[in-house]
């Protein structure tokens, strides 16, 4: 504990203000540059490792069926599951009809700069 007595923040500060003092111009330019460089950088990083989640989770019970139902009862059931099929996999096709088209742009701004 005694080797931690001996620091002190205000000599630590002086000690830096002496430094930064016998330092030209220009120096201090590049340490300031450098800094914000850094601190740029490293926010970058931070801001881009967060990630959502791509789903939402969502619990999916098992249906009961009554062992005597009809075969008219069964295909109702059947066409009202897929109905929801459909309209689950158009909702997808037009996320990836949208997702391509904005790659399409992507690659045509590209083009258009000659890359």
């Amino acid at each position: 504990m005694r080797y931690l007595a001996r620091f002190s923040p205000i000599r630590a500060i002086q000690d830096l203000r002496l430094f930064l003092a016998s330092r030209e111009r220009y120096e201090l330019a590049f340490l300031f540059l450098s800094i914000v460089l850094t601190t740029l950088l490293i926010a970058g990083f931070v801001k881009d490792s967060r990630v959502e989640r791509p789903y939402k989770r969502e619990i999916v019970y098992v249906e009961n069926w009554r062992a005597d139902r009809s075969d008219a009862e069964i295909k109702a059931d059947q066409l009202r599951g897929m109905a929801t099929r459909t309209k689950l996999d158009a909702m997808q096709e037009k996320a990836l009809a949208d997702r391509k088209a904005s790659f399409q742009r992507v690659d045509d701004k590209l083009t258009s700069w000659g890359l």
